[in-house]
């Protein structure tokens, strides 16, 4: 989120503040139907966060109906569940993240067994909307994380 907020010449605090905050509900509350991340918006309300970062956390969850209109929404859905995936592909390296290309990362993506539970057209479609080229995209959240191997300990 960080990464993206310099791109784009955004309030870096703030976007990576949602970033870090929109799965603060989802290990207790993880039931989509009536859970995640609506305890987080009901929290994040009531201790008076920004209400771009309230909508932010709202519209990342496609299921609740909030569309994503500001740059800020959109990467975040963007920037989502491609880390994990990322994260996931650095676990699997005998040299994480150094080294790691769009390239490696799109040759995982094709391994339906890997990572199997993330939808790939929705990492796709992030990219899109965000109007970023899917490798650059990759290349992009590749740097990010590689920026901050020190605090993702222990793929560093």
């Amino acid at each position: 989120m960080r990464a993206y907020a310099r791109r784009f010449g955004a309030d870096e605090e703030l976007w990576g503040a949602t970033g870090l905050l929109h799965d603060l509900d989802y290990e207790r509350y993880p039931n989509l139907e009536d859970g995640h991340p609506r305890y987080a918006v009901r929290e994040l309300e009531a201790r008076g966060y920004p209400p771009e970062l309230v909508r932010g956390v709202a519209s990342h969850a496609d299921y609740l109906g909030v569309a994503r209109e500001s740059p800020m929404e959109k990467t975040l859905y963007a920037v989502d569940e491609l880390s994990g995936f990322v994260l996931a592909c650095a676990y699997v390296r005998p040299d994480r993240l150094d080294g790691m290309t769009p390239k490696s990362v799109k040759k995982k993506l094709k391994q339906p067994s890997f990572a199997a539970a993330v939808d790939r057209e929705s990492l796709r479609h992030g990219a899109e909307d965000l109007g970023v080229d899917f490798d650059e995209h990759l290349g992009i959240v590749i740097a990010a994380l590689a920026d901050e191997r020190e605090r993702l300990t222990p793929i560093s």
